[in-house]
């Protein structure tokens, strides 16, 4: 047989054979991770959705990184639109993107859920969120219906009275206690303190509650003297105002103490190598 005949027969052949096979998935391009970047964020430029790039890429979770190539699939080759913020996507949860500023632990307690929770919904390892991630928020605790009115901090009561000079030994105490574990974790330091102070068994000041002896690591080694950072103020503030992940302890302590008493309290709650405990 001719060569070029053949050759005409086998192009035929597969070109019949190309439109009896279902439809592949069309890549439109190939785009590089820039600083700043999530899986939202791309998707919303390319107009598909997170999962279609998930799919494209073999991505099982929402961790990408700079200098990635991520195969972007042709948006007009998906079959589903791009799922919108916050909007319920399936029976067991519903998106939150994040925002500076944001923590685990301030979503959990504005979706009535827990740290815990949304670690395990989205596959975390570490409580760590950056803006622009997409979270998983389990439906059941998903409650913003209808807008609420924001109260500023100062048109609100603190739990206990406090000065400026309170504030800044307490941030002090979060920051040398817990200051390289989350934000949960720093909350519940200060927490603690301010429990104390409304608790008959300890002082009823915050100064006094932290300089009362034998109580507080850095008081004794001086580590109270250094300066506190923004997100331990910050922690501060949200405790002083009425924030408590602890459940209503009074006593905390990190996984390495060695204390039988501690040891021996009921546990309340955990964050990071945080412990904390209420009173027998």
């Amino acid at each position: 047989m001719n060569l070029s005949v053949r050759f005409k027969r086998t192009l035929a052949s597969l070109c019949l054979l190309g439109t009896l096979l279902p439809g592949a998935i069309a890549y439109a391009s190939g785009y590089t991770v820039v600083p700043g970047d999530s899986l939202y964020s791309i998707s919303q430029k390319f107009h598909v959705t997170v999962n279609d790039i998930r799919s494209a890429n073999g991505v099982k979770g929402d961790l990408i990184y700079p200098g990635q190539v991520l195969n972007i699939p042709d948006g007009k080759a998906t079959s589903s639109p791009a799922v919108p913020v916050n909007a319920q996507t399936h029976q067991n949860s519903s998106f939150y993107v994040v925002k500076p500023g944001d923590s685990l632990y301030l979503i959990a307690q504005k979706y009535n859920t827990t740290v815990e929770a949304l670690m395990a919904v989205n596959n975390l390892q570490s409580s760590l969120i950056v803006p622009g991630q997409q979270l998983n928020v389990p439906v059941a605790a998903y409650r913003p219906v209808a807008p609420v009115t924001e109260v500023s901090r100062s048109a609100r009561r603190p739990e206990i009275p406090f000065s400026d000079a309170d504030l800044d030994l307490l941030a002090r105490l979060v920051t040398a206690e817990a200051g390289g574990e989350p934000k949960a974790a720093q909350v519940g330091v200060a927490a603690v303190v301010v429990n104390r102070v409304k608790s008959s068994l300890f002082p009823n000041s915050i100064r006094e509650v932290i300089y009362a002896p034998n109580q507080f690591t850095p008081v004794s080694n001086g580590w109270i003297n250094r300066p506190a950072t923004a997100q331990a103020v910050e922690a501060a503030r949200e405790a002083l105002y009425g924030a408590d992940p602890t459940n209503g302890a009074l006593y905390f302590f990190d996984t390495s103490a060695k204390s039988s008493f501690l040891h021996s309290l009921p546990v309340s709650a955990r964050y990071g190598k945080m412990i904390y405990a209420k009173a027998i």
